[in-house]
């Protein structure tokens, strides 16, 4: 498979697994965008979401952020959660 297939899928399962975790019953993977902001003005995720979506990559993909600030750059958007889950996989 190619990286970006993939990344791609990763990114698709995201983004269901997003939808799941914060309960956007009206929202359907293909209506989020991989670069767009999912805080403020893009999805419009709040403070709790943040922390929903530290617990799916905890529980998903067990990976444990611990600085906030880190956490911030993480779930810019689907591209940098899906970057980011790709850069902690093994080889």
């Amino acid at each position: 498979m190619k990286p970006t297939t993939i990344m791609e899928a990763l990114k698709l399962k995201l983004k269901q697994q997003i939808i799941e975790a914060l309960n956007l019953q009206d929202t359907r993977p293909e209506d989020i965008d991989d670069n767009a902001a999912l805080f403020g003005e893009g999805l419009g995720l709040d403070s709790i979401d943040s922390l929903e979506l530290m617990v799916l990559l905890e529980r998903q993909y067990k990976i444990k952020v611990e600085d906030p600030r880190e956490g911030r750059k993480i779930l810019q958007s689907v591209q940098s959660m899906a970057e980011f889950i790709q850069s902690k996989q093994p080889a």
